[in-house]
């Protein structure tokens, strides 16, 4: 498992169905957009401050965002 990859795949996951754009998650996370393509495209390692700015963002439990596609159950 690539704990970066699942984080950036979930990420744009949850804010694709929360129809949200990147800028919009930015703008809700107090992050800058080119951080959340960042993450997104697998480009930057986040701090857990981040990831739970981003997790109440998108309005999910922080460990969702955490779980292979296979566990999303």
């Amino acid at each position: 498992m690539d704990i970066i990859k699942v984080f950036g795949n979930n990420v744009k996951k949850y804010r694709i169905e929360s129809g949200m754009s990147q800028e919009k998650l930015a703008e809700k996370s107090g992050l800058h957009r080119t951080y959340i393509s960042a993450i997104e495209c697998f480009k930057r390692s986040i701090s857990l401050e981040n990831i739970q700015r981003i997790a109440n963002a998108l309005n999910v439990k922080t460990y969702k965002l955490f779980m292979e596609k296979n566990d999303n159950v």
